[in-house]
């Protein structure tokens, strides 16, 4: 076996001078690097990741916590961030909750354990005892999705795309406009993105029924289910309904279609996330995308530049485009 002595004699330079190559750091003359590198290829050396993490106090490996694997923005932002990561050798090591509360501050602890060089958490919610155990880790801890006090963010401008989102439908003629959200306690989905549809109808003189809102836990089923239960209670039946989720859109598309109601000649319809699926819905479903592989890479940087105690902006607000399609 191979070891830095063996390339230091090969490459005429000393140990130190090959541990420096390897972890890239200190002053090296561009001479004995080139050496060195060119022994290191030829022997195909590689070091061994357990006793270069005992030099650099670093393992590379970067913990994320997801809220679910059966969801595309939870896999986009992953993908961004492994993207990011992986050009500064870094590795990915996922912890998924399956949206349970308890288990973020369990996975929070054991990644810590595992001594992770950081965390990047994919949150659903900034409850008070999520909060603390974050403030109590000392580790580089990034969070996306939501807006976190005292701790670096990557957030989306969810009050707005949904304000935006709503006066598309309004700027089509619809006044009675159906809103399927989620749980308030999402402060990003489920508040925000919900007081975004309903200053948007206030600022245009609309009221908004009770029956008209719903809500949903992020799959097609309870999209669906909301829509029944809107349709059924409602005095007036609403022209339009957006929806803080392709999936939740897409559940009450299959409803409408069911009952024989055209869309968007009958009921209008929007989503947000900009899923895959969208574009192959009938009709096209209007969206809206947030850009979350863009939304992991600038979280990768942030956590990059936590790490290596380099500058770096500690809230980051994403931009989003609005999709039209043949749903509206």
């Amino acid at each position: 076996m191979i070891t830095i002595k063996d390339i230091a004699e090969l490459a005429n330079v000393s140990r130190s001078t090959v541990s420096r190559v390897l972890n890239d750091s200190g002053y090296v003359s561009e001479d004995a690097r080139k050496r060195v590198e060119k022994v290191v290829k030829e022997t195909g050396y590689v070091p061994s990741e357990q006793a270069k993490s005992l030099r650099t106090k670093k393992t590379k490996v970067i913990g994320v916590i997801l809220p679910t694997i059966q969801t595309e923005t939870p896999s986009r932002i992953v993908t961004g961030l492994g993207r990011e990561l992986s050009k500064h050798g870094y590795q990915i090591l996922l912890a998924n909750t399956d949206h349970d509360k308890e288990k973020e501050i369990e996975y929070l602890d054991l990644l810590k354990v595992r001594q992770v060089d950081g965390i990047i958490l994919i949150a659903t919610n900034t409850d008070a005892k999520l909060m603390k155990k974050i403030k109590e880790l000392n580790i580089p801890l990034t969070v996306i999705g939501q807006e976190a006090e005292e701790v670096m963010c990557v957030t989306y401008d969810d009050y707005h795309a949904q304000r935006d989102l709503t006066r598309f439908f309004i700027q089509k003629g619809h006044e009675k406009i159906a809103f399927i959200g989620v749980d308030e306690s999402d402060r990003a989905v489920g508040h925000f993105r919900k007081k975004g549809f309903l200053d948007e109808m206030a600022a245009n003189g609309l009221s908004v029924e009770k029956a008209w809102v719903e809500k949903g836990i992020f799959d097609i089923d309870s999209g669906r289910e909301a829509m029944e239960k809107i349709l059924s209670r409602a005095v007036k039946k609403p022209t339009a309904t957006v929806a803080v989720t392709d999936r939740l859109a897409i559940g009450a598309m299959s409803y409408l279609k069911k009952q024989g109601i055209k869309i968007p000649q009958d009921m209008a319809i929007a989503g947000i996330g900009a899923s895959e699926i969208s574009q192959y819905m009938n009709p096209p479903l209007t969206t809206v995308d947030y850009q979350n592989e863009k939304a992991g890479e600038e979280g990768a940087k942030q956590i990059l530049a936590s790490i290596e105690s380099s500058p770096f902006q500690k809230k980051i607000i994403m931009g989003y485009r609005l999709i039209i399609r043949e749903s509206i």
